[in-house]
């Protein structure tokens, strides 16, 4: 992947009003996904392919990079803002920021994926923010997925008997269990000092109180073994495998590893291994104020999956009832994205955050690389920078998205475009989800101290003020959130007063 950064600091601007919504520029060559690239199957190149949409484009103009729908960088950030410390910038993953809010882009009508290429003026010097979005298909109605055989591997160490850890998990496996279908399967694997199956792989039919059995005699004990904790997890994930079924091990721990083999290489490679013979994925849920942010996501990534965080009931249920049904079926492996920015109208761009989901160029077409998997009722944005040529007129950029039938494995593409005419004048004037995404981009930004501000960068306070009138436009709860956290930001961090008419913060934590 190339990217570009500039020269020098940017300079901060004045706050962008947020009054209106304007109307732009929509049509399928501009904001909406182009409609003459429908999802059309590609055989397997026998070289990498250089060309995008038809024309060359120069090597230093592509982007490349592995979807990812992790959100658990920004669940852990808000958490420890309201323990009254900024989270650790090395922790501050801005993608994960991004993909934390909902956006009404486009879904398509079977597997696969629509692209949605916006973007607005920044008032900075020819820079804009370009958003790339992506959307899977409207999660089917729960009766019409495929069944689940789900491993649970819970971390029962004696740092998990800590207010909002292992009661947490308790109370929402308890709920879900009651949720899931007859012909799914749960498995439940505690680690501690050492791992132990304590519930096989149990078709759930008559045997729902055999598993909130399982579930209520969870306890707290020693030290973590997580290498023995995922050991002992695929081995029964692998003893219990069901064909047809979606199989996937579900991780619940603070990833704080301290007995047994610590070793991040030799666990990942055992995922690994069981992901490619038996297409096992993983999926991690963080708890704690202590928590192993880095590793988790190492796991997560290696097993084809994702992670998020918890810190609260509500926050557990969601995930457990809701996201985990949801991201039992698969829409798309391997999932990966290319931005080409036509050299003749942008002069500089860089990617907002995927750093460590970056692909190179030339493995974009080979399908032997490792991508992100993707379910249904699921979207994707990246965020990038962009500094167009005065006076750039025409195309600005391509995005295509490439992934592999879950099934065949046969691989689709479908891409979309943005003109550079079609760029709204201001973020003011742009969609108010471009706003939110904008929002929290800037703020993981601050966060992390990033070198190179974006564009227009606001202060905290303006910042603040831009959040709490989005929310208060959108009526959306998560936007009010991420309005309270940058208030707590701004008030631990001594940057500047936040926003006079904020709504309070959020409640704390079961564990805090």
């Amino acid at each position: 992947m190339k990217t570009h950064r500039t020269p020098a600091l940017l300079t901060l601007a004045a706050a962008l009003l947020l009054t209106g919504c304007g109307a732009g520029d929509s049509d399928s060559s501009g904001a909406a996904s182009d409609r003459a690239a429908r999802s059309e199957a590609f055989p397997a190149p026998s070289a990498p392919a250089t060309e995008v949409d038809g024309d060359e484009a120069a090597p230093d103009h592509l982007s490349t990079f592995a979807l990812d729908v992790d959100t658990a960088s920004y669940g852990y950030a808000r958490r420890t803002l309201v323990d009254g410390a900024l989270p650790d910038p090395s922790t501050v993953r801005p993608e994960e920021f991004v993909n934390s809010f909902r956006q009404d882009y486009e879904r398509p009508d079977g597997n696969g994926f629509s692209v949605t290429v916006d973007g607005a003026r920044t008032g900075d010097h020819d820079w804009s923010l370009v958003r790339v979005g992506l959307a899977t298909r409207a999660a089917a109605d729960e009766s019409e997925r495929p069944p689940a055989a789900l491993t649970f591997v819970v971390d029962v160490s004696g740092s998990m008997a800590e207010p909002g850890r292992l009661d947490l998990a308790r109370h929402a496996l308890d709920t879900m269990t009651d949720q899931l279908r007859d012909d799914d399967s749960v498995a439940l694997v505690t680690f501690s000092a050492d791992a132990e199956t304590v519930l096989p792989m149990t078709r759930l039919g008559d045997h729902r109180a055999r598993v909130h059995g399982a579930i209520d005699r969870l306890e707290p004990d020693d030290s973590t073994n997580l290498g023995a904790g995922v050991e002992t997890g695929y081995d029964t994930a692998v003893e219990g495998l069901r064909r047809g079924a979606t199989n996937r091990v579900v991780l619940v721990s603070d990833a704080l590893a301290n007995t047994g083999d610590t070793d991040a290489d030799a666990i990942l490679e055992r995922i690994d291994t069981d992901r490619r013979e038996h297409g096992i994925t993983l999926f991690g849920v963080g708890v704690g104020s202590d928590y192993g942010d880095a590793l988790m996501e190492r796991l997560a990534d290696k097993g084809d999956g994702h992670t998020t965080y918890v810190s609260s009931e509500d926050e557990a249920r969601e995930v457990f009832c809701t996201d985990l049904p949801q991201n039992i079926e698969l829409t798309a492996r391997d999932a990966k994205a290319q931005v080409a920015f036509d050299p003749e109208t942008v002069a500089d761009f860089r990617l907002v955050g995927y750093d460590d989901r970056a692909v190179a160029d030339d493995d974009f077409r080979d399908d032997r690389v490792d991508g992100g998997e993707v379910g249904p009722g699921h979207t994707v944005t990246a965020l990038y920078a962009v500094r167009t040529r005065p006076g750039a007129e025409g195309r600005l950029a391509t995005a295509t998205v490439r992934w592999l039938d879950p099934d065949t494995r046969t691989p689709y593409e479908t891409s979309g475009s943005l003109k550079a005419d079609a760029l709204y004048d201001s973020l003011s004037a742009a969609p108010i989800r471009l706003q939110v995404t904008a929002t929290a981009a800037y703020f993981a930004d601050a966060l992390r101290h990033a070198e190179t501000p974006l564009p227009d960068a606001p202060s905290l306070a303006e910042l603040s003020e831009r959040a709490h009138t989005l929310a208060a436009r959108t009526e959306d709860e998560d936007v009010a959130r991420l309005a309270r956290a940058i208030d707590q930001a701004a008030r631990i961090g001594g940057f500047d007063e936040p926003y006079e008419g904020g709504d309070g913060d959020d409640p704390v934590p079961a564990d805090g």
